[in-house]
């Protein structure tokens, strides 16, 4: 008697047998119906069955169904609330300790604020390199620099500040090119950026400049005002401040005539100058040579 009751105990009840059938036809009309809407509903019934052992998808959209709710209507909100939930995962995983279960910072990739900017300047080309290389004279026109200082071989300590908050870079040069281009990197705790300027000679007093950044934010601050595109508004307020401020300066600026190939100073301001005025003092002489040759072709003409 006892083998007998557990033989019967082993059985399926009707109810649980019930309840397969339901569940085989409902996920056999739901790939049907899904087939008939188009291959965007056939994905989300896959995905939604590949997962339904963890997310219990499938069981959901059968009592959707069994309530009345049209099947095409159950598979399209049970993957909305299931991208919600995956949604709510990866911001708490952005969150301080939000992304583990011991509490620890997870790593996640971050999105670049990407700024590119074109301004044309009604000034020589030399006069607008130079001026761009005078760092230290940004925080006199810039709203955002606060203060420079150029420290030694190709580095420079910048302080600046984006809305109410002041962030510290220290940026390298890591390729700077007279009249041509400067291409840099810095570093700081609340994060990075790689940037380029180059500047194009459209006539003999127009230039064009093109500035491209990418602005790589950390920590959870940074990265809201990175929604915000806060720090590439700041950027091109401050180009355009540039752009002004050449227009109508008074002083011509010296700048900064060295070379730096990968990161490293291969010439130096001092050597540049030097070697533009050798290259001036041998131009006077030859037109000097010249000026003479003529003075003495029109004396035995005469």
């Amino acid at each position: 008697m006892a083998t007998d009751q557990k033989s019967t105990a082993a059985e399926p009840t009707p109810v649980a047998l019930l309840r397969q059938e339901i569940g085989q036809y409902l996920g056999a009309q739901m790939k049907h119906v899904a087939r008939k809407v188009g291959s965007r509903l056939t994905d989300a019934t896959d995905r939604l069955t590949s997962a339904d052992e963890e997310s219990g998808a499938i069981p959901r959209i059968g009592a959707r169904v069994l309530h009345g709710e049209n099947p095409v209507k159950a598979i399209s909100g049970e993957k909305a609330e299931y991208v919600k939930g995956a949604v709510k995962e990866k911001v708490k995983d952005m969150l301080p300790g939000g992304g583990g279960s011991d509490g620890d910072d997870q790593s996640v990739d971050t999105k670049a604020t990407n700024i590119v900017e074109v301004i044309d300047v009604g000034v020589p080309l030399r006069t607008a390199y130079d001026h761009w290389t005078e760092y230290e004279r940004f925080s006199g026109f810039t709203k955002g620099v606060q203060e420079v200082e150029r420290g030694e071989e190709a580095t420079s300590e910048w302080t600046v500040k984006i809305g109410p908050s002041t962030r510290q870079w220290k940026a390298t040069i890591q390729e700077q090119l007279p009249d041509d281009r400067i291409v840099w990197t810095s570093e700081g705790a609340q994060g990075a950026t790689q940037g380029a300027v180059s500047f194009h000679e459209i006539a003999p007093r127009l230039t064009r400049i093109i500035l491209v950044m990418a602005y790589y934010p950390t920590g959870i601050v940074e990265k809201t005002g990175n929604i915000w595109r806060a720090q590439g508004r700041r950027v091109r307020l401050d180009f355009k401040n540039f752009q002004r401020y050449v227009t109508f300066a008074d002083e011509e600026a010296e700048g900064w005539r060295g070379e730096i190939r990968n990161g490293e100073i291969v010439r130096t301001h001092e050597d540049a100058m030097a070697e533009e005025e050798d290259i001036g003092a041998e131009g006077d002489e030859h037109e000097e040579a010249e000026e003479e040759e003529e003075g003495e072709e029109g004396e035995e003409e005469a």
